[in-house]
């Protein structure tokens, strides 16, 4: 379901907007009023919801299909998932609140919270994943490994919301809501326990080799305008992601996506520099066009590498 904002006092209008924004879900309560405040926004396969229900509602859902981190603003969820284990979740408290692939019940008491869900198989975009192994990357607990893990999720969500969702030119960019994805992902992996192998296998290091090296920024290259994944580098160099990750490391002292981020800047810097006058072309509309979602990081990194401000480029 794209962008909405529900307010309803009818359970069974909550019922419906429930299952079709979430999952398949039967809900219930006991009190005569049922007031609910939903209000999403949507980044390419990311949503960020906003909820208020001002009721006690049970609920029992259907596998979610989709990462859900639930950040509680105030009152309770108390939760119970399908192997039988139960948790609640309380104010300040930020966790995964639905595991993708299993049904999951509770009941949600009064509680003011937000949402932010992605696709899972980007776990396994952003992990090193070794090709063809049947078994996705997935987290295996629903709580964060610590306080500061916590922390530096909740501050990329920040960033997600304050910095994307709310630049009209950054969201309408496919790179930026790829990168956000990727951001997103790999933050979550760093905050959960997964099952995701942390270091380069053998094979790993011997691919590691400048011929792999030359295959990767050549499809960096020739696809720097388009939202690819490190995965998709890995894929285009015939390597892991460890691999790529490895021989950018070994040979450059970089990284797969700094090196697409220079590659993009330059994209950037090219386009500025053809931008006629009375083009309507902005620095911001140009940032978000090659991927960098914050005009102020961009024009910093843009003074770094060209020794001018972008606007003095555009309006040369």
């Amino acid at each position: 379901m794209d962008t909405f904002v529900f307010d309803s006092e009818d359970l069974a209008a909550t019922e419906a907007m429930l299952n079709a924004a979430y999952t398949k879900m039967r809900i219930g309560s006991s009190q005569e009023r049922t007031h609910a405040k939903v209000a999403r926004d949507v980044l390419g396969t990311i949503s960020d919801d906003q909820l208020e229900l001002g009721f006690d509602m049970a609920y029992r859902a259907d596998p979610l299909g989709r990462v859900c981190l639930c950040d509680m603003q105030s009152g309770a969820i108390e939760e119970t998932f399908a192997d039988g284990s139960a948790d609640t979740f309380v104010s300040g408290d930020l966790a995964m609140i639905a595991p993708p692939d299993e049904p999951y019940s509770g009941v949600v008491r009064r509680a003011r919270y937000r949402l932010t869900m992605f696709d899972p198989k980007l776990l396994t975009q952003v992990a090193a994943a070794i090709p063809g192994r049947e078994e996705p990357v997935r987290l295996l607990h629903h709580r964060p490994v610590s306080d500061t893990a916590i922390a530096q999720l909740r501050q990329v969500i920040r960033w997600l919301r304050q910095h994307v969702l709310a630049v009209p030119e950054a969201r309408e960019s496919p790179l930026i809501a790829a990168s956000a994805g990727q951001c997103l992902a790999a933050s979550v992996l760093q905050a959960f326990p997964n099952n995701a192998s942390p270091d380069p296998t053998v094979v790993d290091r011997r691919d590691a080799h400048p011929d792999t090296l030359r295959r990767a920024i050549a499809y960096i290259e020739a696809h720097a305008n388009e939202p690819i994944t490190v995965a998709d580098i890995a894929a285009g160099a015939h390597v892991t992601i460890r691999a790529v990750q490895l021989a950018f490391r070994r040979h450059l002292d970089s990284t797969p996506m700094a090196y697409l981020r220079t590659v993009r800047l330059a994209g950037a810097h090219e386009q500025l520099r053809a931008g006629a006058s009375g083009s309507g072309l902005t620095v911001t509309s140009v940032a978000a066009n090659w991927g960098f979602a914050h005009p102020g990081r961009f024009a910093s990194a843009y003074r770094q590498a060209y020794g001018v401000a972008p606007q003095t480029t555009l309006h040369d």
